[in-house]
């Protein structure tokens, strides 16, 4: 039977803790003695019981009246088990709402019918879009209060629905209950005939929230490693995401190193597969380097490995965030400093506008830059839940401080009131000019070199040997009287981008640079070759765009990150990891290995010569030379 988890959303007195009483009285989950209790504690002039006894457990919950801390409850039918978390509506405790919520797959968002949609209903649905919670059901309560009036619970719908359109959930159900009298929780009302769609409990067996988690991107972060005997070595942890079978490829992060799935094994012995919330150990059929941080991914669909994140962040403390000192970031089983190194906005969770702000406070939700000091590997948060959060911790005092959701690898965005950086696209063009065609046209060039033109984009970490392997081809081409052009990174700084640094802008305007430079040799006949670190998929895929299908090839030269530091005769990865080279591609910037590369040459395990023959036979199967 499987699991749904949800969560309880609204203001003070809107009714959480009556819904959860009246879901457990109704589908029969209190014992008779628990139930004789809230009998004899009932102060009510009519016949009903206050069911919010059941759920209030804390001393200073039932003087007042309010939840305060976040409850687990569950209970089950016979289709479906439940877990609720139990949150408070007051806004003094909004940390403990995110807290209950981040794991929820439904939020039931209380509406009162006499109050209609509130501050705190929006703060709550604010949340809830934030923490890309599928499916909502917006419960309109104490319809018996409203004499079970249709009038009222359209123009709540109405209202709920005008301020729910600048939201990010996709799929809403507003249903009219009385949680104190029990109609449309668990059984159809009679006193509202004109309602004909499901009841609470109906809809909460019926979603299916399997569909929106991720199958595709496999991600298993490495709790513990098992070596119960000399001849077993296995990684024990939960499948994040994805589904994984004996015998598929893998690499290992951070090290790059890749292997195959020898076996997968649970508590019921192996299986031919593991999917996502699975406990699992795994073996692989090559002794190599994983342990207790390490993420195990499919070789073909890396997640981003980065220092830098650029993320939403609800601040959870009363100490409010501080940018000089750094924090513990916990993202999977990994932990690491962080420091806050921007804070781009601050929301008005009332307005949902954005506030320049220099820090956060208690409850306050808003955009924010960091940087790591070691690599995490994420993905954006909206695609992926499990490797798209993470939680800020004080070292001092071990509090969780805040709660993040990624949304990629940090890009300098400008902070609110300020200047946005200049784009790319802005640049593309200086004004008042007309492009001009070219006076003698590629194809009678193409005639007669007798071969093809093409961009070869060489693309891998410093060290891997990219530029070697691009001079040789470029020998063996000449050589064969083919028209060729070699651009390096090295020396497109000496000149054309001599004023660039090393910053992710920067790093994106050199390529912009070199992908025009390259389509003009390209235009003129040549098989240009272009040896760069290039470190993002879309800056390569920009240039890929510039020219005709087919006619691009994105050569990955693969190399491990170990190997690339131990070729490295010019001590670069060595200043850079004493920190007299800011931004340097695999110590602390990132790079984004290429999603679907035309060729992949392993320089690690291959010669130069077998590189280059790699690299040539693709040109010539595709019939450029």
């Amino acid at each position: 039977m499987d699991v749904l988890r949800f969560t309880t959303a609204g203001s003070v007195d809107d009714g959480k803790s009556t819904l959860i009483g009246r879901l457990f009285y109704d589908t029969q989950q209190i014992f008779e003695d628990k139930l004789e209790e809230i009998k004899r504690n009932t102060q009510r002039d009519d016949d009903d019981l206050e069911l919010a006894l059941l759920t209030d457990g804390l001393k200073a919950e039932r003087e007042q009246g309010i939840t305060i801390d976040v409850a687990y409850r569950y209970f089950s039918t016979p289709n479906r088990k439940f877990i609720i978390a139990d949150t408070p509506g007051h806004e003094q405790y909004t940390r403990n709402m995110v807290t209950g919520a981040s794991t929820a797959e439904l939020a039931v968002e209380l509406i009162d019918a006499r109050n209609g949609v509130i501050e705190q209903t929006r703060r709550h649905a604010f949340i809830a879009s934030l923490l890309q919670i599928p499916y909502m059901i917006v419960a309109v309560n104490k319809m018996d209060l409203v004499d079970y009036g249709e009038e009222r619970f359209r123009e709540i719908v109405e209202e709920f629905q005008e301020f729910s359109d600048n939201l990010d959930i996709n799929d809403i159900t507003f249903i009219p209950i009385s949680a104190l009298k029990g109609d449309n929780v668990v059984d159809q009302s009679e006193r509202m005939p004109w309602y004909k769609g499901p009841t609470l409990l109906h809809r909460l067996e019926n979603v299916r929230p399997e569909a929106d988690r991720n199958q595709v991107d496999f991600r298993f972060p490495v709790q513990h490693v098992i070596r119960p005997h000399q001849d077993f070595r296995g990684f024990a942890g939960q499948v994040a995401s994805g589904k994984i079978r004996p015998g598929e490829e893998i690499v290992v992060l951070p090290s790059k190193r890749t292997s195959h799935i020898e076996s997968i094994t649970t508590l019921d012995g192996e299986v031919e597969e593991a999917g996502p919330g699975d406990s699992i150990v795994i073996s692989l059929t090559d002794e190599i380097d994983v342990s207790r941080g390490s993420m195990i991914v499919r070789s073909r669909n890396r997640p981003d490995v980065t220092r830098q994140l650029d993320a939403d962040l609800c601040w959870m403390n009363e100490e409010k965030m501080r940018r000089d000192r750094p924090y513990i970031i916990q993202h999977t089983t990994r932990r690491t400093q962080a420091n806050v190194s921007k804070v781009v906005y601050r929301t008005n969770v009332e307005t949902f506008h954005r506030e320049e702000a220099d820090t956060f406070e208690l409850n306050d939700i808003g955009r924010v830059e960091l940087e790591t000091a070691d690599p995490l590997f994420i993905d954006p948060y909206k695609i992926n839940r499990s490797t798209g959060n993470f939680i800020l911790i004080d070292p001092d005092t071990n509090d969780t401080v805040a709660a993040g959701m990624i949304r990629g690898v940090s890009e300098d965005v400008a902070p609110f009131g300020r200047d946005e950086v200049v784009t790319d696209k802005e640049r593309e063009t200086s004004p008042n000019v007309v492009w001009e065609g070219l006076n003698i046209p590629r194809e009678d060039r193409e005639e007669k070199n007798g071969h093809k033109s093409a961009v070869v984009w060489l693309t891998g970490l410093s060290g891997s040997g990219k530029s070697t392997i691009a001079k040789e081809v470029e020998k063996r081409l000449f050589d064969r009287d083919v028209q060729t052009m070699m651009l390096d990174g090295d020396n497109v700084r000496h000149g054309l981008s001599g004023d660039l640094g090393f910053s992710p802008n920067d790093r994106k305007e050199n390529i912009r640079r070199v992908g025009e430079a390259a389509r003009l040799f390209f235009e003129q006949g040549n098989v240009t070759l272009c040896s760069f670190i290039s470190p993002y998929q879309e800056d390569r895929d920009r240039i890929r765009e510039l020219l005709p299908e087919g006619r691009f090839f994105e050569v990955h030269v693969d190399c491990p990150l170990e190997v690339c530091k131990e070729r490295d005769t010019k001590g670069l990865y060595k200043k850079a990891e004493e920190g007299e080279i800011a931004n340097f591609t695999g110590v602390s910037a990132p790079y984004e290995e290429p999603q679907d590369p035309e060729i992949v040459v392993d320089s690690d395990q291959n010669d130069v010569e077998t590189c280059v023959n790699q690299i040539i036979e693709a040109l010539e199967e595709e019939g450029i030379v």
